[in-house]
């Protein structure tokens, strides 16, 4: 079992969330010293939102957190954080990051990567099948959320 693998499974229980309640099915959780502090899902459609991607919405939920609290924490996303979740990811400093798959969508991981932070690509046959599904059965939402 991947040392990545419980926080994982937490983000994808976040994305299966997210799909159920009429969302886009990505998960995000984040971990500080092997506890997860907060959880989300992408919630633009649910509270009609124009950034409640689902990191934005695990660091929302997290409240606020000091800056040596996210110096120590990770952050794991079904999917590769987009240009505004990678932004937040190094506002606050977050030194690594866990994506579950990059396959369907990739973010700026190597600008991420080039200022410092770790960036852990899975490649997770759930992720990815979940949002190629996803992508088939809603392009519309799909194009919307990513600014298409």
């Amino acid at each position: 079992m991947s040392e990545h693998a419980e926080f994982m499974q937490a983000a994808i229980e976040e994305a299966r969330k997210g799909r159920a309640s009429g969302g886009i099915p990505i998960g995000s959780v984040l971990v500080i010293d092997g506890k997860i502090v907060g959880r989300g899902h992408n919630q633009r459609v649910q509270k009609g939102s124009a950034i409640r991607h689902a990191e934005m919405d695990c660091l929302e939920e997290s409240g606020r957190l000091t800056a040596k609290d996210y110096q120590r924490a990770t952050i794991y996303s079904t999917l590769s954080p987009c240009d505004m979740c990678s932004g937040a990811i190094l506002l606050y400093g977050i030194p690594h990051v866990v994506v579950g798959e990059n396959k369907t969508f990739q973010g700026p991981e190597e600008y991420v990567r080039g200022r410092g932070v770790q960036v852990d690509i899975l490649d997770d046959a759930e992720c990815i099948e979940m949002m190629e599904t996803f992508i088939k059965e809603e392009p519309h939402l799909w194009n919307e959320d990513i600014g298409v």
